[in-house]
């Protein structure tokens, strides 16, 4: 809480809201103020209950309702924290991480970690359609988001198609190189998306606790003649991004 700011009140008791529901509405206006800063704390679910006189189940349903609409985020026995606003990415269009977030009035930016050539892991090679003896190029990205590191890419390149990448400035979109300068005309990609935990890279290079929630995505990607072009494992902070799609029946 910063010193400029209001401390909270109790809970009105002329209200007909449920009192989580008063409570959510009191702190996600809070946050929407800018009263709470990203990655700022909340008051500990000890300090609300005082605060608005309230049980804890009922404290903890107002951030389990705060948490769901992406205001808030936890660390575990850190407490609760405001989450920055995230970027959203369309899963349905095959886009590069410059491509989809410049339009949306970002800034992207990206630095090379690593680029090498190396023997694939087995689910690597079988994704690229090699073999654990062949080589292939490994790239390693973090990609900045208003200048703030947002995801780690880890990308792997069949021979023929990294090994020309590896003299081309890799701190700019990958897919416009392959389609422009390669002639390669890319088609869809296959996605998987899970849920898991920050590790020590996440940590050394987003500046993320380790054990926070990350977003996940493997990224196998296609050209026009369906012959698989790259495999990408992208790790994004669980707190400032999310892929969005439409479903229709």
């Amino acid at each position: 809480m910063t010193q400029q700011q209001a401390p909270l009140e109790p809970l009105s008791t002329t209200s007909t809201l449920p009192l989580y529901l008063q409570i959510k509405t009191v702190l996600a206006q809070r946050i929407q103020d800018g009263d709470y800063q990203p990655h700022e704390r909340l008051p500990s679910e000890s300090e609300l209950i005082k605060v608005f006189g309230v049980s804890r189940i009922t404290v903890r349903q107002a951030l389990r309702d705060l948490h769901s609409e992406g205001l808030v985020f936890s660390v575990q026995g850190k407490g609760t924290f405001v989450s920055k606003p995230k970027a959203v990415q369309n899963v349905q269009r095959l886009q590069g991480f410059g491509e989809a977030m410049v339009p949306q009035g970002y800034e992207a930016t990206t630095r090379v970690i690593s680029v090498q050539e190396i023997r694939p892991p087995q689910d690597i090679a079988e994704a690229l359609g090699c073999k654990q003896s062949d080589l292939v190029i490994e790239l390693r990205r973090v990609r900045n988001l208003n200048r703030e590191p947002i995801s780690i890419d880890h990308s792997f390149y069949p021979l023929e198609i990294g090994r020309p990448l590896m003299g081309k400035d890799l701190s700019q979109d990958v897919f416009p190189l392959l389609e422009n300068e390669f002639d390669i005309a890319l088609s869809y990609a296959d996605l998987r998306i899970e849920a898991a935990l920050a590790g020590t890279d996440e940590e050394r290079y987003l500046n993320y606790p380790a054990e926070s929630p990350i977003l996940k995505i493997r990224r196998l990607v296609f050209a026009e003649s369906n012959q698989p072009v790259a495999i990408e494992i992208l790790s994004y902070r669980g707190d400032a991004f999310q892929y969005h799609l439409r479903a229709e029946r």
